[in-house]
């Protein structure tokens, strides 16, 4: 607690190194940045290439609003630091770092990471209690190890693009859940590792990986494969274990409906006018009778909803108590009143950008300890000379290495 009796943030006091690059290491360590710890993300002198993705004004040049949607929100919470780690002054900058950080956050092959100094043994030999949390695609120790790789190829590996779109097209998701996932997975792992530093004294190494995390969230998948060889194909928005549960068309746009359970497919025959035809067939006896029968409960349900608009399909489900909700396009999504009355979306303005971007909160919100969205992304180099300071360094050895390329 402060002397006004508020809970200080949890991470206070804690610093964190970011060397991560897009999404798994950057959202790791800004998810810890949002409990308060101490972030510095370090990149190349021109700018990394993941601060460029998506930007928010066209043609504007960087550092001067030409930075991307991903990099504003991946970076909020951050000081921002432009470093040549593979330069002979960078190698001593990053020792020094090292020395007054908690954790280390780096997205890096295992031999990049060695080669940069940021391998674990090389970062103990500086930091005993340091914590080294490592994201790579494939994990450390695999004939796979040194590939390169990102979300999408991992969701293609485990079977989850196969079964996603149809059999003559396999389709990956839109949205990057691999990446997001591994990001919070490993600060989990971090939390952990500095909840076990407490009692122990002790650093260690987080490793987190894109593979391993798409294999987590498909693996119920992959267990009725291995249990039952029934060799599923992609049924495009129905689900294979229940039904109806699918998107369908009302009289202006789509909804998606989803029945799973015998409570919730009795509400829907009941809704539908003719519970007998539904309730007494054999063919959807259960849930995953149901969904081998899938395509001819979506019809009844494509039928029913084409008669209603997009409201009053959705009133009447939600009187009948059965899930379901509109399909949105992004801007929908940003004009929904629930949306904006939860406060989900934080407001940051950005030097040379117009208006505000909308930069989702820290998705688990804590009662007494929250996190925090305390200010914007930094811009290229924003923080390099108060870092440098904070090390030792003098304006003048600070100057000579702007000079050299090293900063």
């Amino acid at each position: 607690m402060d002397q006004n009796g508020t809970a200080r943030p949890l991470l206070e006091g804690v610093r964190v190194l970011d060397f991560g690059r897009y999404i798994a290491g950057p959202y790791c360590a800004a998810l810890l940045g949002d409990l308060g710890a101490e972030v510095i993300r370090v990149e190349k002198r021109d700018g990394s290439e993941d601060r460029f993705v998506q930007p928010v004004v066209p043609g504007a040049a960087a550092g001067d609003g030409g930075e991307g949607a991903m990099y504003l929100q991946m970076n909020r919470n951050k000081r921002g630091l432009t470093l040549d780690p593979m330069s002979e002054k960078g190698r001593e900058v990053v020792k020094k770092l090292a020395a007054t950080a908690d954790v280390v956050v780096a997205n890096l092959p295992p031999a990049t990471l060695k080669a940069m100094g940021l391998d674990y043994e090389s970062l103990k030999a500086v930091k005993p209690d340091i914590i080294l949390t490592t994201v790579s695609a494939f994990g450390h120790g695999g004939p796979y190890s040194e590939r390169t790789g990102f979300d999408g190829v991992t969701q293609s590996m485990v079977g989850a693009s196969y079964l996603t779109g149809h059999p003559d097209e396999p389709m990956k998701s839109y949205a990057p859940w691999v990446d997001f996932g591994t990001a919070s997975l490993s600060a989990f792992g971090t939390m952990a590792a500095l909840m076990e530093r407490a009692r122990s004294g002790e650093g260690q190494m987080v490793e987190g990986s894109l593979l391993s995390t798409a294999l987590s969230f498909f693996n119920f998948h992959l267990i009725e494969q291995q249990m039952r060889q029934l060799d599923r194909v992609a049924i495009g928005n129905r689900s294979p274990y229940a039904g109806p549960a699918d998107i369908v068309p009302t009289k202006d746009g789509w909804i998606l409906v989803q029945v799973i359970g015998q409570p919730l497919f009795k509400r829907w025959a009941r809704l539908m006018g003719d519970p007998e035809k539904w309730l007494e067939d054999p063919r959807f006896k259960d849930d995953i009778s149901r969904g081998d029968h899938g395509e001819l409960l979506s019809q009844r349900t494509r039928e029913w909803a084409s008669e209603r608009t997009t409201e009053e399909a959705l009133a009447e489900l939600e009187a009948a108590r059965i899930p379901a909700g509109p399909v949105y396009s992004p801007q929908q999504a940003l004009d929904d009143r629930h949306i904006q009355a939860m406060g989900y979306l934080h407001p940051f303005a950005f030097p040379g950008m117009e208006g505000a971007a909308p930069i989702a909160e820290t998705p688990v919100r804590l009662s007494r300890t929250p996190g925090a969205l305390r200010h914007r992304a930094p811009q290229l180099g924003e923080h390099t000379d108060a870092i440098l300071a904070s090390l030792g360094y003098t304006p003048e050895e600070i100057g000579a290495m702007r000079a050299d390329g090293t900063i």
